[in-house]
């Protein structure tokens, strides 16, 4: 099996989400025989940010790949990135690493196309709502993004920076994304939504989403077993 190296802590609730289930997950398809090897950097969340937040994008690539080379100088033959925001250097940060990156937006794309849906909405920070890096796979793909209003976008930033980034889940702010869905759902007519920030799946999903739930977590870590367990020996 080959070793997951992961781009982890930011945030720390998604990385955990991410080292438990690659173990849970891969135990159970085993049927007990196999638990994968993985690597975690853990790049400091609040400087990361601080590159995102002041349009740093040469300083965090040059974060991001330092940590990347690292994983891959450790072994790994399976690396990602933990959050979808940090992938809106992911083609720049491809160049400079030595070993191909897994996309979470493209393997979501591919999700999203195998369902035949033609309207989708999409939640995340206001980073990956308004820039294109989670858009474009989709959009080349002829599928239509659509996203929340500017004060809609606002609010669901402020609940991941300041809540599920650090653990928070309230029913008030899971009442607060349902209405929002709906509305994208009765205006947009979206047919599905994209939980497009790797903490958006501790409050919501397939069991309270209005819509069809695409959860970009669930569908990573799927591509990233499959990937991992390519030619293992039975």
């Amino acid at each position: 099996m080959k070793k997951i190296g992961l781009v982890g802590g930011t945030g720390p609730e998604s990385t955990i989400m991410y080292y438990k289930k690659l173990n849970t997950e891969i135990d159970k398809l085993t049927e007990g025989k196999a638990m994968p090897d993985i690597a975690i950097e853990s790049v400091n969340f609040r400087r990361a940010w601080d590159y995102v937040s002041n349009a740093k994008y040469d300083s965090l690539t040059d974060y991001l790949a330092e940590k990347v080379n690292r994983l891959i100088s450790g072994g790994a033959e399976v690396v990602s990135l933990t959050a979808i925001t940090m992938h809106m250097v992911f083609d720049e940060l491809s160049k400079r690493t030595d070993y191909p990156l897994v996309s979470i937006p493209k393997a979501v794309c591919e999700e999203v196309v195998s369902h035949g849906i033609s309207r989708v909405g999409l939640l995340g920070t206001v980073f990956t709502m308004e820039q294109d890096y989670m858009k474009k796979d989709l959009i080349s793909a002829g599928v239509q993004v659509c996203v929340p209003n500017e004060k809609e976008r606002e609010l669901i930033g402020k609940r991941i920076f300041e809540e599920l980034e650090i653990g928070i889940i309230k029913e008030s702010t899971l009442a607060e994304l349902v209405d929002i869905i709906n509305g994208m759902k009765e205006k947009d007519g979206i047919e599905g939504i994209i939980l497009g920030c790797t903490e958006l799946p501790l409050i919501l999903n397939s069991d309270n989403c209005p819509v069809e739930c695409f959860d970009a977590v669930d569908i990573h870590l799927k591509k990233l077993i499959s990937l991992a367990m390519e030619g293992r020996n039975k």
